[in-house]
């Protein structure tokens, strides 16, 4: 569980990495060509768009945080660690699959980035299973 917050919290700190370091950022962690150009031209699309994941990503960090019992339980913890884990192993499967059936829309950073999806939640899973209950 604690390496799932880890990976989440990296990941929602790199994303907000993008509204300072701009555009580039952006292309780099592949986004949206609406958001990269939401960047470009400065408009609030982009730094709300990576405010708003960003905080999603914390939020599967405190519950993963939640679920290890490093801070106190939070409502639905239980479901909530199984729903990210299904989450983020279909996530990551996705791309493998287009991998196969459409070979030159899937490169090597989005079967990386997949790949860390798919590991997430096999941690997310694992971790749940292997933790003492938490009641509810």
């Amino acid at each position: 569980m604690l390496l799932a917050a880890l990976i989440a919290t990296f990941t929602a700190m790199a994303h907000l990495s993008c509204i300072v370091l701009g555009p580039e950022c952006y292309r780099a962690q592949m986004a949206p060509q609406s958001i990269v150009e939401s960047s470009v031209n400065g408009t609030l699309l982009a730094p709300l768009g990576t405010v708003v994941v960003s905080l999603l990503f914390m939020l599967c960090s405190i519950y993963s945080l939640s679920r290890a019992k490093i801070i106190r339980p939070l409502p639905l913890t239980n479901l909530a660690i199984v729903i990210l884990a299904a989450i983020c192993v279909i996530r990551g499967l996705l791309a493998f699959q287009l991998k196969v059936r459409h070979p030159e829309l899937v490169g090597v950073p989005e079967l990386i980035s997949s790949f860390i999806w798919f590991i997430s939640g096999l941690l997310f899973w694992f971790g749940h299973r292997l933790s003492p209950s938490i009641s509810e």
